[in-house]
């Protein structure tokens, strides 16, 4: 008996350079913002870790009747502030650059039960800043912070 020979075992074959990340869309800085009555906060069940404790909320960001993103506010105990409400807010890549942010979290804002209210977020993040000064937060970090801490109170603008 003789043994047929095996055909060769083919090797795929390493790209000689890696494959390029797809390209992220970045809305335009500046441009033309939406009207403020096209953006609604529906009030959702919690998801794990967003809004989910005793003192949690949680909303859906809606434009136009469509997801635009998620805010949420979970209670927290972290340094330099102690025990206080921290939200947070994602927008969808497509919501990003038109002034959705600005409406989400003073919509927010005013409709927590929380007061004062805080966010936590990277320095570098000025998208982030911008919107939440127009909703009426201020800066309150410490140098020594690496992050950039906000305050609101239910009275602001």
């Amino acid at each position: 008996m003789t043994e047929e020979p095996r055909p060769p075992v083919q090797r795929r074959r390493r790209p000689a350079r890696p494959t390029s990340k797809p390209k992220v869309i970045v809305p335009p800085k500046g441009g033309p913002k939406i009207d403020a009555a096209r953006i609604t906060l529906i009030a959702k069940r919690a998801r794990k870790g967003k809004g989910d404790g005793n003192e949690g909320e949680y909303w859906e960001i809606q434009c136009d009747g469509k997801r635009a993103g998620e805010v949420f506010v979970n209670l927290i105990d972290e340094h330099p502030v102690g025990v206080h409400a921290s939200l947070q807010i994602f927008l969808n890549a497509k919501a990003q650059g038109q002034g959705i942010g600005r409406v989400a979290y003073r919509l927010a804002a005013d409709a927590s039960r929380h007061d004062p209210i805080y966010l936590h977020m990277r320095k570098s993040n000025d998208a982030s800043r911008i919107a939440a000064e127009h909703a009426g937060f201020f800066d309150v970090s410490q140098p020594e912070i690496i992050q950039r801490i906000m305050k609101r109170h239910r009275n602001s603008p």
